[in-house]
């Protein structure tokens, strides 16, 4: 056959010749860093066997490939504001995770329709090197796409209907347990409940945690508000709480954002904190340090969850199965309990 006319070797055959990943072989051909030198010898093994040279158009898309990751976030703007950080801590671990790579992070905020398609259309064809999922509305049918996409997917959080190949998750029904365990041997019997939004995995673990730490105890869990992490619903729970449940004498509040609102309700009623009304949050954000009295809560590390995400999706993009990974929590003592 005439030189000419021969069918030139594709980047597939090479990575199936290589038995790595088409990702995993396209960063060796760009000498992409992080990559580990079997894969990088199996590639280069696989290229001079089958003759492949990729041409000028190819390497330009393969480079661009190689060297950016995407962070979704799938929540609106307020997601991102100051009275809830957890989304900037994480987006800070990430960032300092992959300045150890070399890879490029491109940030979107999923909240509308055409950023809804903007992530479906990266997902479908290939133009980052993976991705990064995040949402506190877990049951969000983009989890699904995600999960079936042949781009890397590592999922910032678990799901709420299913458990996908990669994520990175807090130990949050630990935690919450802990935290009204602790309410609980303060002598603490009529407690309350403010929720987390139950459509999210985080939100609904750290519920199951409250009602897991009440129901050993033989206490009554029906005193319970839901809120969804924000300083409004924080406010407009706690006055609910206190309409319904006037006697209650601790709250277990499902973040700190909506805990040191319900702080500023019981004060502002006439309720002292710890003396009547014992309060309790979760994330241990710098806030929390510094309420008056200081906020009992429990500390998860935000940023690294952020860094064990962004690791966990170099990893798989390297052609790696690392298994999932729960962090752990702790309780975190101060003057409101």
């Amino acid at each position: 056959m005439p030189e000419a006319s021969r069918r030139q070797p594709t980047l597939d055959e090479v990575a199936e010749r290589a038995g790595v990943s088409r990702t995993a072989a396209s960063r060796v051909l760009n000498n992409a860093p992080h990559v580990s030198k079997a894969k990088r010898e199996a590639v280069q093994k696989a290229v001079r066997e089958l003759g492949y040279v990729p041409n000028a158009t190819a390497r330009a898309l393969a480079t661009r490939r190689a060297g950016a990751v995407v962070l979704a976030i799938t929540d609106d703007d307020s997601a991102l504001g100051q009275d809830t950080p957890f989304y900037s801590q994480a987006i800070a671990g990430v960032t300092a995770a992959l300045e150890e790579t070399g890879l490029e992070l491109m940030l979107v905020l999923v909240n509308s329709p055409r950023s809804r398609a903007k992530l479906q259309q990266i997902l479908r064809t290939h133009s980052a090197a993976g991705v990064m999922l995040m949402g506190r509305h877990s049951d969000d049918p983009l989890t699904d796409q995600a999960e079936q996409a042949d781009t890397p997917v590592v999922f910032g959080g678990r799901p709420l209907n299913f458990e996908p190949r990669f994520y990175v998750d807090s130990d949050n029904r630990g935690g919450a347990r802990a935290a009204t365990e602790h309410l609980i041997a303060r002598g603490r019997r009529r407690i309350a409940a403010i929720t987390g939004p139950l459509d999210s995995d985080a939100g609904l673990a750290r519920h199951r945690g409250h009602l897991d730490a009440m129901a050993v105890a033989g206490l009554d869990a029906t005193r319970v508000v839901h809120g969804d992490y924000t300083e409004a619903s924080g406010t407009q729970a706690m006055q609910a709480l206190l309409a319904r449940h006037p006697d209650l004498d601790a709250v277990a509040a499902g973040n700190d954002t909506m805990a040191i609102s319900a702080l500023r309700v019981l004060t502002a009623t006439g309720r002292r904190v710890p003396d009547d009304v014992a309060l309790t949050g979760f994330d241990d954000y710098q806030a929390a340090r510094h309420t008056t009295p200081p906020l009992t809560t429990v500390h998860q590390s935000i940023q690294a969850w952020g860094r064990e995400m962004a690791r966990m999706l170099v990893a798989v993009v390297d052609g790696g199965q690392p298994s999932p990974l729960i962090l752990p929590t702790r309780l975190i003592v101060r003057e409101s309990s």
